[in-house]
């Protein structure tokens, strides 16, 4: 059974930083590339970033660019988000969800991350 759970999420001020983590299962992790996605409250879900197998090629969407950095340590079967000079609109439950084929297959329940003075 594949399963995803993601952990790091929390109350942080603005400017500040978190890590979160995203321990995986049941599948083999480093065949697949990795994505977290989030959703701020009342809107839609919103990628954020994805890693290929390796961990060789990262991308990012616009509104984190510069400020998040995707990596995996295919060892641990972990995915880590570290999210930097944080602003309050990156206040959302955050997902890390497997990739098959462009498609993300299977998803994580989330992780709350708060960016609040």
């Amino acid at each position: 059974e594949v399963q995803l759970v993601e952990s790091g999420g929390g109350l942080v001020q603005p400017g500040g930083s978190l890590r979160l983590s995203c321990a995986a299962s049941g599948f083999t992790f480093d065949d697949y590339a990795m994505s977290w996605v989030r959703q701020a409250p009342g809107k839609g879900l919103e990628w954020v970033s994805t890693i290929n197998t390796i961990g060789g090629n990262t991308y990012y969407a616009d509104s984190v660019k510069g400020r998040f950095t995707i990596s995996r340590d295919n060892a641990k079967n972990t995915l880590y988000l570290q999210m930097n000079n944080l602003k309050s609109e990156d206040t959302a439950v955050y997902f890390c969800a497997k990739d098959l084929n462009g498609g993300l297959d299977y998803w994580g329940k989330g992780t709350l991350v708060t960016v609040s003075s």
